[in-house]
């Protein structure tokens, strides 16, 4: 969370929210100020994670149930857009990624964490399952008009890559 320099006031979109478990903590960050949209193609998911948050006394989480083309987000909407270990299940990655760019408002960011794809250092697991790699991951998304502007290592099996709104 410290990584993602949340501020007060911020408006988020955790895409792939699953469970909520990161919208919450962001909630926190934001701030009853801030928005935090969970977005997941389940809806089941989005409204768990709402009355999760809800049931925390955090008003602030809003759910948004998408298609694999997009997120259903407003256009200029949020500041941040979040995803973890959910990249690489994107069926239609600029698609996708074409409608994270409308969403984010001028100077917007897009973190992506997933997994290291790595012949002969990742799992059987993570080889048969995560599509690509980092440097294709980097790839895609700058050919969706974003630009690379962080790349952190603190974790084992997972990068962290924070890219700008071009």
């Amino acid at each position: 969370m410290r990584q993602l320099r949340l501020q007060p006031g911020q408006r988020v979109a955790d895409v792939g929210a699953g469970s909520g478990f990161f919208s919450m903590m962001m909630a926190r960050e934001v701030g009853p100020g801030g928005l935090v949209y969970a977005v997941d193609i389940a809806a089941n998911f989005v409204d768990a994670s709402v009355q999760r948050a809800q049931d925390a006394g955090l008003h602030n989480v809003h759910g948004v149930v998408n298609d694999q083309r997009g997120t259903g987000l407003p256009a200029d909407s949020v500041d941040l857009v979040f995803i973890s270990d959910t990249y690489h299940h994107f069926e239609y990655p600029q698609s996708m990624l074409h409608s994270i760019h409308a969403a984010l408002r001028p100077g917007g960011e897009l973190v992506v964490i997933d997994f290291r794809r790595v012949p002969g250092l990742s799992s059987p697991w993570v080889l048969g399952h995560v599509r690509g790699g980092e440097e294709q991951v980097i790839a895609e998304v700058e050919a969706a008009g974003f630009k690379l502007s962080e790349r952190l290592g603190f974790m084992d099996s997972q990068y962290f890559l924070r890219f700008h709104r071009d």
